[in-house]
């Protein structure tokens, strides 16, 4: 039997079962394919243990009523034939269940026909929360209790007032019985809430069980979360609008990750950091992750170690792979094989050589490589090109990366074509997709570097309550964040958090020393709409020929079945 210790208190359950409203409904079909549809519709809507309306109607189902399905309902096409179709009954029963919670007797039959009927007939199928009185029984009632639970026996059972004959409104009124009589089993197992209803059908290990209490003290806030282990190390780092609902969630059956089901069971105690809004959590479990490198995340653990595309220094410079991010540096990218994806697209557009070898500036008398012969280098290393000559390839780079110009990729386009009408189009597609890897990697990289170069940006967005939420940025990097609720002056609060805000140095890099990852969260919080400027110590823009400008070409590139690829216009 489920262990009742650490329960919690009533108050911090969640939405408790007798203010939630269900709708316990029950189908009659045709059959039970997909194929098959829907004779009878009939539901019974209730609330704190009173009914607050019932929904019952025959349905036309446009086809002949098989007889087995006559014997075993009672309905015969005889009495479906003046009653209405499917498409004018659904969208009253989507409005009779809105906002509801669903209740079935084998409730994955059911909700699977009002699935597809929804697609049949364009409705959108809002995914519901969904209680099955079946699943619900096994985990309650015992072998011996009941042998069986078809809902016939558990009305028995249960002394159900209505007796369930396979007519839809007789059964849902049965399984209303039958749920209300379930509902009185669990609530004396310490289940006082839809969350926890729908937690502890699942199974859930003891071990689950008994740590909720690690979140019984955690507030109700925005914030981080972190898991400790017994020697006080962290085992996982988490964010949540709502931190003790979140953090209990790790000890029900709704975590099924082998894995954190492993830490939770290591688990000694559960430390939080309450944040003024989601920016402020994300960006302190990013930090927290980088400090901590918690076992069982599986990501952002080292926000510094992403790959970048950069040029060298030296007479005929060339590109490199590089872990720290240089001035002159294309990325940041996720994996080593799309940085070089983009530098090979980058020396095909700019003309950088893509040998490796160090050329002196004067005197070079190397034998030239295969790709001299194949026409990809003009051969500086044999002699046949001057640093002056040379000089217009990093150039083009520079310009590329600083948003100066966007013909290097013009040129890459151009060849696109050339391989496409010369019917190569493998090596088009290969190409293209070097392309592709190249514009998203500079559109990101400069939008990223666009926001660190500002000293300081305030931003506020509205709470949704009548209040703001504010974040001080300075190159970058969130160093401050707070509220003003509603009625309360907002400015005040803006100088405060300004005063108060972090010190941010700029450091080297296109991204001023800030990690990627947390610009880029920064970016998406002030790219949200509603976000508003309340002041920036410069102007915050992007260059004009930026790769942004090549995203309706990005988007006709994803977008392709063939190697076929436009110029943007």
């Amino acid at each position: 039997m489920p262990e009742r210790q650490g329960q919690l208190a009533f108050d911090e359950l969640g939405t408790p079962l007798r203010s939630t409203t269900f709708v316990v409904f029950d189908l009659e079909t045709t059959g039970t394919s997909d194929e098959d549809t829907i004779t009878e519709i009939g539901a019974v809507k209730i609330r704190g243990g009173e009914v607050l309306g019932e929904f019952a109607t025959l349905v036309d189902p446009g086809r002949g009523i098989p007889p087995e399905v006559v014997s075993l309902t009672g309905i015969t096409d005889a009495m479906v034939h003046t009653a209405p179709r499917l498409d004018a009954v659904l969208p009253a029963f989507l409005e009779f269940t809105s906002g509801t919670v669903l209740i079935a007797h084998n409730a994955g039959f059911d909700v699977n026909f009002l699935r597809k009927a929804c697609q049949r007939h364009g409705y959108r199928w809002r995914r519901p929360a969904v209680v099955c009185t079946v699943q619900l029984a096994r985990r309650v009632l015992t072998r011996d209790e009941a042998p069986s639970c078809r809902l016939s026996a558990l009305a028995e059972l249960f002394g159900a007032g209505t007796k369930p004959i396979h007519r839809a409104l007789a059964d849902a009124r049965a399984t209303v019985d039958v749920f209300h009589a379930l509902l009185e089993r669990v609530g004396s197992l310490g289940v006082q809430s839809l969350e926890e209803l729908l937690d502890y059908i699942p199974e859930v290990t003891p071990e689950q069980r008994r740590k909720r209490t690690l979140a019984a003290d955690l507030p109700t806030e925005p914030g981080v979360y972190l898991f400790r282990g017994p020697g006080d190390e962290v085992l996982y780092v988490g964010t949540a609008s709502d931190l003790r609902r979140r953090v209990r969630q790790y000890f029900t059956a709704s975590e099924t990750r082998r894995r954190l089901r492993e830490m939770v069971a290591l688990a000694t105690r559960v430390d939080h950091v309450v944040c003024a809004h989601a920016l402020e959590a994300q960006v302190r479990e990013l930090r927290l992750l980088a400090a901590h490198k918690p076992a069982y995340n599986r990501r952002s653990k080292n926000p510094r170690q992403a790959w970048w595309v950069a040029l060298t220094d030296e007479a005929f410079p060339r590109l490199s792979l590089v872990r720290e991010p240089r001035d002159r540096a294309v990325g940041p990218f996720r994996s080593r094989g799309l940085a070089e994806d983009a530098m090979i697209a980058l020396q095909d557009a700019t003309g950088i050589r893509p040998c490796t070898v160090r050329i002196p500036a004067r005197h070079a008398r190397a034998r030239p490589c295969a790709l001299a012969e194949l026409g990809r280098c003009a051969a500086p290393c044999a002699g046949r090109q001057s640093v002056e000559e040379y000089a217009p390839a990093p150039v083009a780079f520079l310009g590329l990366v600083a948003g100066r110009r966007t013909d290097p990729l013009a040129r890459l386009v151009a060849r696109l074509t050339a391989l496409a009408e010369a019917e190569r189009f493998e090596q088009a597609g290969l190409d293209r997709d070097r392309l592709r890897v190249l514009v998203r990697a500079l559109d990101r990289g400069q939008r990223l570097a666009a926001l660190a170069s500002v000293a300081e940006l305030i931003a506020a967005r509205p709470d949704g309550a009548g209040g703001w939420q504010f974040a001080v940025v300075r190159h970058g990097r969130l160093a401050s964040a707070g509220v003003a609720r509603r009625g309360v002056p907002p400015m005040p609060v803006v100088d405060l958090l300004a005063a108060s805000a972090e010190t941010v140095l700029p450091g080297p890099g296109p991204l001023a020393g800030a990690p990627a990852e947390e610009v880029g969260v920064v970016l998406r919080w002030l790219d949200q709409p509603g976000t508003r400027m309340v002041r920036c110590s410069q102007p915050w823009a992007e260059p004009a020929l930026a790769a942004a400008s090549w995203r309706g070409w990005l988007a006709r590139a994803d977008a392709a079945l063939s190697s076929r690829v436009e110029v943007p216009g």
